[in-house]
C-alpha cells in the first residue's frame, strides 16, 4: 500500500472513531437534555424510604425518614443510580424529590423526571401516567402476629373472615377486595407505616403488601410477626415500573436504559444483594 493510500486510510479510520464517538455523545446528549432542570436528574420516591428498597440510613437533620435515597443503597436506589449512569448523569446530577405515592400516580404535571416507588403497573393508572418497562417483578403477601388466630390459617379462603389492612391505592389494597374478597371491610391507610402501626396494636389481623417489604416489616418493623405466605401472580404477572408524566420522551431513554442492565445481568445481581431474602415464603391458594 502506498503512502498517499495508507494516509487515506488513516483519515477515513479517524474520520469514522470521530463520527462514532459523536454519535455516542449525542446520544447521550439527547437523553441529558430530555430533563425537567437542566443538567439535573430529578428523581421521585415517598417518605419514609423504606428498606429493602432503600438503605444506609439517614442523617441526623435530614429531611428523609429511615433512609435517604441519595445512599445509593437499597434496590430502588442502586437501579436509580445504575439507569442514571446508562443515561449519561453522574451521581452527584441525580437530586431526590419526596413526592407522596397518591401525588405521583395521580394525572397532571410531575416534579421529577421519573418516580421509583414501588408502583405496580395497572391499565387503570396507565390512563393517568406513563410506566417504564418493569424493573422488578412482584408476589403479594401477608403479614400476622405470631400466636394470633389467623396465624393458623394456610389458604386464601382462611383469610377471609379476618380483618386485613393495606395502604390506600395500592395493589396490595386491590388483592384484598378482589381475589382474597374478605367477609369484613378491609381497613386503609394513607401511608404503609400506618397499616404497619395497625398491625402492631392488632387493630388489623393482616397486612397484605408485596414480598420483599414483607420481610422489611417482619424483620425491622413488628416484633413477633412473620410472613404468613405469597400470594399466586395474577395472570400477566404483576411489576413495578418507574413513574413519568405522560407523554414524557425521557420514557424512552430510560427503557433502553433498563434494557442494557437487564441484559449486562446488572439487574439481576442488584435484586440478589437487596431483595435476596424474598424467596421462601410459602404460597397460600
Amino acid at each position: 500500500m502506498g503512502r498517499v493510500a495508507t494516509l487515506i486510510v488513516v483519515v477515513c479510520i479517524a474520520a469514522l472513531s470521530t463520527t462514532v464517538a459523536s454519535g455516542h455523545k449525542t446520544a447521550h446528549a439527547a437523553c441529558t437534555d430530555l430533563v425537567i432542570n437542566s443538567g439535573t436528574l430529578t428523581i421521585g420516591t415517598d417518605n419514609p424510604a423504606f428498606g429493602p428498597w432503600y438503605g444506609g440510613g439517614s442523617p441526623k437533620g435530614s429531611p428523609w425518614k429511615i433512609n435517604d435515597p441519595s445512599t445509593g443503597k437499597g434496590y430502588e436506589s442502586a437501579v436509580a443510580y445504575a439507569v442514571a449512569k446508562q443515561l449519561g448523569f453522574a451521581r452527584a446530577a441525580v437530586k431526590w424529590n419526596y413526592v407522596p405515592f397518591a401525588r405521583a400516580i395521580a394525572p397532571g404535571k410531575k416534579p421529577f423526571d421519573f418516580d421509583i416507588n414501588q408502583v405496580s403497573y395497572s391499565a387503570v393508572r396507565a390512563k393517568a401516567v406513563a410506566f417504564s418497562a418493569s424493573y422488578y417483578n412482584v408476589n403479594q403477601a401477608i403479614v400476622v402476629k405470631k400466636g394470633t388466630p389467623i396465624a393458623r390459617v394456610h389458604s386464601i379462603a382462611g383469610l377471609r373472615p379476618f380483618k386485613l389492612g393495606a395502604q390506600l391505592g395500592t395493589t396490595s389494597y386491590q388483592y384484598i377486595v378482589t381475589r382474597i374478597k374478605p367477609s369484613q371491610q378491609p381497613a386503609v391507610y394513607p401511608q404503609n407505616i400506618g397499616a404497619v402501626t395497625a398491625l402492631k396494636n392488632k387493630q388489623i389481623d393482616g397486612l397484605v403488601v408485596d414480598l420483599p417489604t414483607a420481610f422489611y416489616v417482619t424483620s425491622v418493623q413488628v416484633p413477633n410477626s412473620k410472613i404468613l405466605g405469597q400470594f399466586p401472580s395474577p395472570p400477566g404477572g404483576e411489576h413495578f415500573g418507574m413513574i413519568f408524566q405522560k407523554g414524557n420522551p425521557l420514557l424512552a431513554c430510560v427503557n433502553r436504559a433498563l434494557a442494557t442492565l437487564k441484559k449486562s445481568g446488572q439487574l439481576t445481581r442488584m435484586q440478589q444483594t437487596w431483595l435476596a431474602k424474598a424467596t421462601g415464603a410459602p404460597v397460600l391458594r
